[in-house]
């Protein structure tokens, strides 16, 4: 199995955690995710995209990673050119660094959808930007080591059929979730979480450190 991480352009924040879990993976970063390479302590071994959003700050260091520059006009974004080249490298397992927030929320939902896809290959995914993370969900019963008290949603790509979720404050049985529903967003582990899909596509949007709002 080969494992990388792709720095995208979305908020990032460090944590012990995220520090661990991107530790020993090969590093591809996609334009302006080059500045999240500092702060993780990271040197990517491929900078990928057009590079027309390149921090001004940026390290020496890392303005010197070996580049591959593709047009501005381009049919697909820089974060999905830097996946594809990942898995022509040999990716199996990916760390989706930065694939939430920024200021393009196109591109962040398409790191959602794009995750979704990819798992229902093969191929595993993370989504995070340190504070919260995403997992596809997949037709099967999956369990979740999150803390007690863990706030999660479950975001439906599609009709969702046969969904239970156990180990939470509002467990479910079994039951229909149409697309665009809100009701399994903002739910809160409790115990053991165990997630069953008949069929559909999600994501489990997890958030393992406090956040305000609702």
């Amino acid at each position: 199995m080969s494992k990388f991480t792709i720095l995208l352009g979305g908020d990032l924040v460090r944590t012990p955690v995220l520090v661990d879990q991107v530790a020993g993976t090969r590093v591809i970063a996609a334009d302006s995710g080059i500045r999240h390479a500092e702060l993780l302590g990271l040197t990517p071994e491929l900078w990928v995209g057009d590079f027309d959003s390149v921090p001004d700050d940026l390290p020496h260091h890392l303005r010197s990673v070996p580049t591959q520059k593709f047009p501005a006009e381009k049919d697909k974004t820089d974060g999905e050119l830097a996946i594809d080249i990942a898995r022509e490298k040999g990716a199996t397992e990916l760390i989706l660094a930065g694939a939430f927030g920024g200021l393009r929320a196109d591109h962040a939902f398409l790191h959602l959808a794009l995750a979704v896809r990819l798992a229902h290959v093969g191929i595993s995914v993370m989504l995070t930007s340190g504070s919260q993370e995403g997992v596809p969900l997949l037709a099967r019963s999956t369990q979740f080591d999150y803390a007690e008290g863990t706030m999660f949603s479950i975001l439906g790509f599609s009709d969702l059929d046969g969904l239970t979720v156990e180990g939470a404050s509002w467990p479910l049985r079994n039951i229909k979730v149409p697309f665009g529903s809100s009701l399994t967003i903002s739910n809160v582990v409790a115990g053991k979480l165990r997630i069953e899909l008949a069929s559909g596509r999600a994501l489990l949007i997890a958030h393992p450190f406090p956040i305000s709002g609702s």
